[in-house]
């Protein structure tokens, strides 16, 4: 049977290139030989595109932020490598290969080999901005190639937290009590900013980026000081920042989702961190945080946090999958809606996959469930018009 091409694209230029580079690697190394070819397209960090030589080595996500530069050059191999273009539209073959030659004696011009990957599907594992956004998934839909995940609306929607929260509250869904501030609105000076934040909230707060993951430029302020200090950080990552109030003696609760029309929920899981929270330091580089999988939660929890995730998931018409993040407050007994991620950490240690392997579902299953999932919804589309005659 012919094998399947998965075009993993892994990198990308946001702050959370590095992390990207494991997920990459976790699906290249752990994709069914039997089944599936894996062609390695790696983003570099000025954007660039190119047909790695070599897929990153398997490591940890702590282990590719530690040694980052030399992971993320050794992963595109700039040398000998060919650069990557996609088609903006529908092609036999919706993707060049360009290799620059070495020059002849004497010869001004530069040659180039065009070479084209038949991809049969793309698996996205680009974190954050340009490739969990909708950007990404924007250009394949022009270039009708089956991907893994959400499609544009959903992506968009997700990395956007503003946004996404004001589609929870519109589907009936509990999320913490927050503020918006805006570029323009802190540029013009942020005293009148700060004042509406600390009329409409209480103490402690957490401040964070609008659209941005893996707890990049999050922080926790308990003073106005700290909170001006906090939102000039989340401001050099976005223009829009999000100040929420801190959930009381809270627990941090996740649960992943699968599916187009009718999503599956795995079982919830709990998060241990090791700091005051769960931030950046503590996803990747601190390994003293831990978790618990099933979450320690009686039935009535159990079944309310997985008809959330589900109802989040179907909030912003969510496909193939996602990590939906709860807070759960012990002193009022209530849980809270905090984000959805449809482009979650994709190492075999990271959350998704423990918590669909708990489940049911090793890794290389979840990735093949992925594809499948990927291929069915591209199908379906197929058979819409695109015209009226």
């Amino acid at each position: 049977m012919k094998r399947v091409r998965v075009g993993v694209i892994y990198g990308g230029r946001s702050s959370e290139h590095e992390v990207s580079l494991a997920s990459g690697a976790a699906v290249i190394t752990h994709l069914k030989a039997e089944r599936y070819e894996a062609i390695p397209i790696c983003i570099r960090k000025d954007g660039r595109w190119s047909l790695a030589d070599r897929p990153p080595a398997t490591l940890s996500a702590a282990e590719v932020i530690t040694h980052a530069r030399s992971l993320s050059e050794s992963s595109t191999q700039t040398g000998r490598n060919r650069d990557v273009h996609f088609l903006a539209h529908p092609a036999e073959s919706q993707v060049l290969t360009i290799q620059p030659a070495q020059r002849e004696s004497g010869d001004d011009g530069v040659r180039a080999i065009v070479g084209t990957l038949g991809l049969d599907v793309v698996f996205p594992v680009v974190h954050g901005p340009y490739g969990e956004d909708g950007t990404l998934q924007g250009l394949l839909e022009l270039a009708n190639v089956p991907y893994v995940g959400a499609g544009v609306l959903a992506s968009a929607v997700a990395m956007d937290k503003a946004v996404a929260k004001t589609l929870f509250v519109a589907r009936g869904l509990p999320i913490v009590k927050h503020v918006v501030v805006q570029a323009m609105q802190w540029d013009a000076g942020g005293a009148t900013a700060m004042d509406d934040v600390e009329e409409r909230l209480t103490y402690p707060l957490f401040v964070k980026p609008a659209n941005l993951g893996s707890s990049v430029g999050i922080s926790k302020v308990t003073d106005r000081a700290q909170l001006e200090r906090s939102i000039d950080v989340a401001r050099e990552f976005d223009r829009k920042v999000i100040v929420e109030e801190a959930v009381p003696e809270v627990r941090e609760l996740e649960c992943g989702v699968l599916g187009n029309d009718v999503p599956e929920v795995s079982v919830p899981g709990e998060i241990l961190p090791a700091g005051d929270f769960y931030d950046y330091k503590s996803k990747y580089l601190d390994d003293r945080s831990s978790y618990v999988i099933p979450a320690k939660l009686n039935a009535k929890q159990t079944r309310e946090i997985r008809t959330m995730a589900a109802e989040a998931f179907r909030a912003i018409e969510g496909t193939g999958m996602a990590r939906v993040d709860f807070l759960f407050s012990r002193t009022h007994r209530r849980l809270y809606l905090n984000e959805i991620n449809t482009i979650p950490g994709f190492t075999t240690i990271s959350m998704f996959a423990k918590l669909w392997e708990a489940s049911g579902f090793d890794y290389p299953t979840l990735l093949e469930r992925l594809i499948d999932l990927a291929l069915e919804r591209h199908s379906e589309k197929q058979r819409l018009k695109t015209s009226l005659s």
